[in-house]
């Protein structure tokens, strides 16, 4: 492996970019609570853990490889991501207009699809396995055996995601009085519904890398 600092580095300013898995994750801290976030971030991590997997296994290059395979993952991934864009958009018209209502009414939804949302959405967007299949190879020798090195570097990202997202959404939860207030959830859930249904339209419309 080489320059594993920079790997590093590339990976953690990558991670910072927003996206759908931290548009999910945000809508759950929100909505849910901690714990909802928490369990948003599970799932994103254990399908990045299949993403690495599939990479190690050369998966992934048959995904990437095979246009009929991308577009059968990219398609799937958009409307699941505007799905949940849609269902948060329509879930603003069912909220209660009590906040104590609200905040203390436990629900049969919460907490039981979080993990399922941050999972679906991370192994469901193809651009993962591209990802994977085309950085990971810049930092390995390419005579080498490379399943260690990607094994290593996949666990390296995946432990770099939940990091970040255990700080991310504990300063979600810090400012929750504030974010929790109705007025704050029905905005941000607003955008949240509208950036899931942007991405996944931008999703939809990305070209298959032959």
């Amino acid at each position: 492996m080489e320059n594993f600092p920079l790997f590093v580095l590339m990976c953690i300013l990558l991670i910072l970019l927003p996206g759908p898995d931290t548009a999910i994750a945000t809508k759950n801290t929100v909505t849910v609570g901690r714990l909802g976030g928490l369990k948003t971030a599970l799932g994103t991590c254990c399908a990045l853990l299949i993403h690495t997997s599939a990479a190690v296994l050369g998966l992934s290059a048959i995904i990437v490889k095979s246009a009929l395979l991308f577009t059968i993952f990219k398609y799937v991934g958009a409307v699941y991501l505007i799905y949940l864009g849609i269902k948060t958009l329509w879930s603003l018209k069912k909220k209660e207009t009590t906040a104590s209502v609200e905040m203390n009414t436990k629900s049969p939804f919460k907490n039981t699809s979080c993990f399922k949302q941050g999972f679906l959405t991370n192994i469901l967007n193809p651009k993962v396995a591209v990802f994977f299949l085309t950085f990971l190879p810049q930092f390995v020798h390419t005579a080498s055996n490379t399943f260690i090195p990607f094994l290593l570097m996949g666990i390296t990202y995946t432990v770099l995601t939940a990091v970040w997202f255990l700080l991310y959404i504990y300063l979600i939860n810090q400012i929750s009085v504030f974010m929790k207030k109705p007025k704050t959830q029905h905005i941000i859930e607003g955008i949240t519904g509208t950036v899931l249904i942007g991405f996944g339209i931008k999703l939809a419309l990305e070209k298959a890398h032959n």
